[in-house]
C-alpha cells in the first residue's frame, strides 16, 4: 500500500465507522501510542499530535452518532445531502464502472468515498490517475469543504475538529500529487 492509499484508508475508516467498532481497534491502538505519525506521509504533526491526546474510542461515540448518524444528525455524510454533492446512482454506477465491489451502504459517504480513492489506487490499472482524479473533482471536492467546516463547528470532541482539520489538508495535498501524476 502506497502513502496514498494508506492516508485515504485511515481517514475514510474514521468517518466510515463508529469509533467503538472493532476494525478500528488496531487503528486507534497506533494513534494512542504515537505510531500512527511515524508512518504518516504528510507534515501534519501538530494535528496528528492533538488526534493522539484526543482518541479515546469510548468518549467519542456520542460526538460521532451526533455528528453523522439518523436522520436528524447534525452533519449528513452523504454527498446526496449537500447542494453541490453528487448523486448516491452517479457515484454507484462510476465506482461498479471500475469494477469497485459495493455493498449496501450509500456510495456517496465521505467516509466511503475516501475508501474508494484507497481501493482505486490499490488497482492500480492503467486508467487509475484519472478515475482517481473525477471521483475527487467531481464526487468528493463539490461538497467536502462543507462537510468538513460544519464537522469543525458542530463536533463536541477535539478529535472530530481535529480529523475535519486533518483531512481537509490531507485532500487538498492528494489532489495536488493527482494533478502532478496526470500532467506527467
Amino acid at each position: 500500500m502506497n502513502e496514498f492509499s494508506i492516508i485515504c484508508r485511515v481517514l475514510g475508516s474514521l468517518f466510515n465507522r463508529q469509533p467503538q467498532d472493532p476494525l478500528l481497534v488496531p487503528l486507534f491502538t497506533l494513534l494512542r501510542e504515537g505510531k500512527l505519525q511515524q508512518q504518516w506521509p504528510l507534515e501534519q504533526d501538530e494535528l496528528l499530535t492533538r488526534l493522539q491526546q484526543n482518541s479515546e474510542p469510548q468518549s467519542l461515540a456520542a460526538d460521532y452518532n451526533a455528528l453523522f448518524v439518523g436522520s436528524d444528525c447534525k452533519v449528513p455524510p452523504e454527498g446526496s445531502q449537500w447542494e453541490n454533492g453528487p448523486q448516491e446512482s452517479e457515484v454507484r454506477a462510476f465506482l461498479q464502472s471500475r469494477g469497485m465491489p459495493l455493498g449496501e451502504a450509500p456510495a456517496d459517504r465521505f467516509g466511503s468515498l475516501l475508501l474508494a480513492a484507497s481501493w482505486l489506487e490499490d488497482q492500480s490499472q492503467e486508467d487509475e490517475i484519472q478515475a482517481q482524479i473525477t471521483l475527487f473533482d467531481d464526487y468528493l471536492l463539490p461538497w467536502c469543504g462543507q462537510f468538513l467546516g460544519k464537522v469543525e463547528a458542530w463536533a463536541d470532541t477535539p478529535f472530530y475538529r481535529t480529523l475535519a482539520a486533518l483531512s481537509r489538508e490531507a485532500i487538498q495535498a492528494m489532489r495536488d500529487e493527482l494533478a502532478e501524476e496526470g500532467e506527467a
